[in-house]
Order: C-alpha cells, then sequence, then structure tokens
C-alpha cells in the first residue's frame, strides 16, 4: 500500500468506531438498526472530510511562507 491518509480519513477505523458505540448503546437497551448504523457512519465521514476542507484552508490563509 503506497497511498498514505490521516487514521480519522479510513472508512475501517470509524465503520469500527461507529460498530462499538452501537453494541455499546445496544447493552444501554439503545435499537440501532443497521441502517442507521450505515447512515450514522457516512455523517461523521462527510462531517470530518469538510472539517479537514476547512482547516485546510484556513491553514494556507494563515500561513507564513510560500509553497513551493
Amino acid at each position: 500500500m503506497v497511498n498514505l491518509k490521516p487514521w480519522f480519513l479510513s472508512k475501517t477505523i470509524w465503520s469500527s468506531s461507529v460498530a462499538g458505540i452501537v453494541s455499546l448503546a445496544s447493552l444501554l437497551g439503545i435499537a440501532v438498526d443497521s441502517g442507521d448504523q450505515s447512515a450514522l457512519t457516512d455523517a461523521i465521514l462527510q462531517s470530518i472530510v469538510a472539517l479537514s476542507s476547512l482547516i485546510a484552508v484556513f491553514g494556507r490563509i494563515k500561513a507564513s511562507a510560500r509553497i513551493f
């Protein structure tokens, strides 16, 4: 595997995290079906990508050196 990406952009990490949260919720008596779990994972990933984009733009605006 040659391409590198931050851990927080990994679908595997987020899917596993959501699965763990759903399992914990189930233990606490909160019912979550697989469709909701998938939608929750997608929403989290979209939020992370949007936030990463904003941070990148803000960082570039505040940068004190040129990119070369």
